[in-house]
């Protein structure tokens, strides 16, 4: 029987603690996606999408916006 590796879905807003549990995620060794979305706020979608794609190519995740 093949072992199959474990996944993570990570909701990733591009603070602290969503990168947070990404990288944890990674070093536990999930097979990782890291989702991101715009709900609307005028100032903060640009950044939250800045840092959210920073983030996903740091660790090697997944990522739907």
């Amino acid at each position: 029987m093949s072992e199959q590796r474990r996944r993570a879905v990570v909701l990733l807003s591009g603070g602290l603690d969503s990168t947070t549990v990404l990288a944890i995620a990674k070093a536990e060794g999930y097979e990782t996606y890291a989702l991101s979305f715009s709900y609307g706020h005028p100032r903060r979608s640009e950044t939250c999408s800045r840092e959210t794609t920073s983030a996903c190519a740091r660790s090697g995740a997944t990522c739907f916006q």
